[in-house]
């Protein structure tokens, strides 16, 4: 196959099976499972993910936090209205966002914000800098720190796909929207695939032999952020903060070395994981950035298997899934794209919110 096009990764998507809520029970969704080397698809429940995993093995779980990132404030001059998404702290109270409408955001504008409860503060914040994105930097004043603030000034900043017209579903979003291990604020979006576990599924997964460790990738609006150049390789990803601890590390270099798997939690995790291996497949302790773009036919280093959720269309998730699918080739894109026909059909639900597919 000549270079692959962005649009080689486009499918049919029925917009009702975009997930708009969360499971009633986080472990009560459905699990895809695609054999890597035969093409054989499997329709599980969640909770028999069990079945799929190995004494000797290693889950590597993102225990990045999301947090309430979207806030709303007014024009301090005009009275407008500006929605304000945090993207990346510079120092305290100095701040890449994403702001609406950008067009009414000039240098120099101050906006005053309100809280949840739309009361205005006293916390505001001028536009000191715009970038070629069209982000705009904010440095905020009326407070310490305003990370402190963002449990009484912000939401919960849901994907752009799910609808909520009732705030009182933000509530449930405040906790579904999050994993139960998260641990490290800093994310913008979820680490969506590890969204069905349980802290009970969790403890049956250490019984059974497999160790559980963790990463942390933020995750930014990259996550969001569509291919728009026609072939993939125009694409550049957004730069996001990751670490490895010194445990996580060992653990996994011996899991290696003894024969187990390494299974990923999601996309977040392969792309720490990926980013922080050495080129003979050890896996390297600290802290970092990374802009690691993986689409077929990239091989991988360190990962054995892979959770995730059901991802947009041509978008870079997809893309990474298609490569792991068949390593070094470009036929996981078929295998891939067959799985995602076959879970349109059986009615799957898709995106954050929705069902789950693990790559053996």
């Amino acid at each position: 196959m000549s270079e692959l096009k962005t649009a080689d990764f486009d499918f049919p998507l029925p917009p009702e099976l975009i997930a708009q809520v969360p499971a009633t029970e986080r472990d009560q969704s459905r699990l895809l499972v695609l054999s890597r080397s035969s093409g054989k698809i499997e329709h599980k429940g969640f909770p028999e993910i069990l079945e799929f995993l190995r004494p000797g093995d290693v889950l590597v779980l993102n225990n990045s936090k999301v947090i309430p990132a979207r806030l709303r404030g007014v024009n301090a001059k005009t009275h407008g209205q500006f929605e304000v998404l945090l993207l990346e702290e510079n120092a305290t109270n100095d701040w890449w966002v994403l702001l609406r409408p950008g067009k009414r955001a000039r240098v120099g504008t101050e906006i005053i914000f309100r809280d949840t409860a739309g009361h205005t503060t006293e916390v505001n914040a001028v536009v000191t800098e715009t970038n070629a994105e069209g982000h705009r930097r904010l440095q905020f004043k009326g407070t310490a720190e305003i990370t402190r603030q963002l449990d009484s000034l912000g939401e919960i900043p849901l994907p752009p796909y799910i609808n909520r017209e009732n705030p009182a579903g933000l509530e449930a979003d405040k906790v579904r929207y999050q994993t139960v291990y998260a641990a490290t604020p800093g994310s913008v979006a979820a680490p969506t695939a590890g969204l069905h576990f349980t802290e009970s599924l969790l403890a049956e997964i250490r019984r059974r032999g497999v160790r559980i460790c963790f990463v942390t990738l933020h995750v930014g609006l990259g996550t969001f952020a569509p291919v728009k150049s026609e072939t993939i390789a125009g694409h550049t990803m957004h730069e996001e903060r990751y670490e490895v601890s010194e445990e996580t590390a060992n653990a996994i270099n011996e899991t290696k070395k003894s024969g187990g798997r390494v299974i990923a939690v999601g996309t977040t995790s392969v792309r720490v994981l990926e980013s922080a291996s050495t080129e003979d497949g050890r896996l390297k302790q600290g802290t970092g950035r990374t802009r690691i773009f993986i689409y077929p036919p990239a091989r991988f280093k360190i990962v054995d298997a892979l959770l995730t959720n059901f991802h947009l269309p041509r978008s870079t998730l997809l893309m990474l899934v298609s490569a792991f699918a068949a390593p070094g080739e470009t036929r996981g894109r078929e295998m891939v794209l067959a799985a995602y026909a076959e879970a349109v059909r059986e009615q799957y639900r898709f995106f954050s919110y929705g069902d789950a597919m693990l790559l053996v």
